[in-house]
């Protein structure tokens, strides 16, 4: 079983917890005997090989190529987020192996035109899905004048034409849409022209590194929007709040994932959240966040989809995976994936950092059938 992860640069925390979760399934399996390979009959231990992509693409492609083509691994997992899976992509088509995709939600993987039946997209839905629920939930409390703002990349891309389309068809007005580069450190200028077009509500689509750069600026530059909206407080609360600071992250909105939406008792594949989190912590483990539940319910995957397969074939495992799509729930959400492989069974809530007895906390508000507290819009005045 190969796979890469980044030690160093850019995507390294989040990729490292990742491969933190991945490997902490592999000791479980391997403790228990291994992986039942039902093409065997038998439980077959788990080897992980893995490099180092210190978040390079041109290193990733190299190192893919190496696990495919040297190690000639059975089982293919790519790396953390869209931009270091899509150098993996072709490769694994190219050579008829199975890319089991952690993180990698870009849209781009997963067009019907393209024919790719070698990748499995196995936790979050693909991020164009991502601000259909935000869109329904700014239409439900009223808001008209939308801004949004979002880094030139395809994540962040995607969901800003999503919502901006979405809010288009419920009849809202996108006062603003704009892009920056993804380099982007200082959102002062931009802040101050996104006021001048009067926004109820400003959207900034971007990586950590965006979000935190215009929380930041936005809590020092004495401007007021009635509610704010940034995606990375779904993925990595802490990172973010610890960032930025408390003042600054207060009635934000975001997404909420896995861990901070908690699935218990809808599991019937894997350990329940809770589970995973005790067994976690007691093996020594720390900081859960949605890539370490990633990349533990990566090995569920594989594991469900080698106990499913009848040949050890590409072709029939891939087969076997559409045979439970639609029926497993996990720590992660429901497993249902489309002809294409993109994730099609989890929806993200709406949430927002709120106060609790615990101290700020990033509740889901919307939809009602996910909400735990009652949103707060518009936000308090500085």
């Amino acid at each position: 079983m190969g796979t890469l992860y980044a030690g160093s640069g850019n995507f390294a925390q989040a990729s490292t917890r990742q491969y933190d979760g991945l490997k902490f399934w592999a000791k479980q399996i391997n403790a228990e005997g291994g992986l039942f390979v039902k093409a065997y009959g038998k439980r077959i231990p788990v080897q992980l090989v893995a490099y180092n992509d210190q978040s390079s693409t041109t290193l990733a492609a190299s190192l893919y190529n190496r696990l495919i083509t040297q190690d000639q691994v059975n089982i293919l997992v790519a790396d953390y987020g869209s931009v270091l899976t899509s150098v993996a992509i072709p490769l694994a088509l190219e050579h008829h192996i199975v890319l089991f995709d952690e993180t990698g939600t870009s849209g781009k993987f997963f067009k019907p035109e393209d024919k790719n039946r070698y990748i499995v997209l196995t936790g979050l839905p693909t991020s164009s899905q991502w601000p259909k629920v935000l869109a329904n939930f700014l239409h439900t409390v009223g808001s008209k004048r939308i801004a949004i703002l979002y880094a030139a990349n395809d994540w962040s891309g995607s969901q800003a034409e999503t919502l901006k389309t979405s809010l288009k068809a419920l009849g809202a007005n996108v006062v603003f849409y704009e892009s920056v580069p993804n380099s982007t450190s200082s959102y002062s200028t931009i802040l101050h022209r996104i006021a001048a077009s009067k926004p109820e509500v400003v959207a900034e689509f971007g990586y950590s590194n965006n979000d935190i750069a215009f929380l930041q600026n936005y809590e020092s530059s004495g401007l007021y929007f009635p509610m704010v909206f940034v995606p990375n407080p779904a993925l990595h609360y802490e990172v973010v709040r610890k960032a930025v600071g408390d003042q600054a992250i207060r009635h934000v909105f975001s997404y909420v994932a896995p861990p901070l939406i908690r699935y218990n008792k809808e599991v019937n594949y894997g350990p329940t959240l809770d589970a995973f989190e005790a067994a976690y912590a007691k093996s020594g483990g720390k900081n859960v966040d949605l890539s370490t539940v990633a990349g533990y319910n990566t090995g569920l995957i594989v594991q469900k989809t080698l106990a499913t397969s009848a040949t050890f074939t590409q072709e029939a495992m891939r087969n076997a995976v559409d045979t439970f799509s639609g029926k497993i729930f996990t720590l992660d959400g429901l497993f249902q994936v489309n002809h294409e492989g993109a994730q099609t069974g989890e929806s993200l809530p709406v949430g927002q950092v709120l106060p609790t007895p615990h101290g700020l906390q990033l509740l889901p508000v919307f939809p009602l059938k996910s909400a735990v507290a009652k949103y707060v819009y518009p936000t308090p005045g500085k």
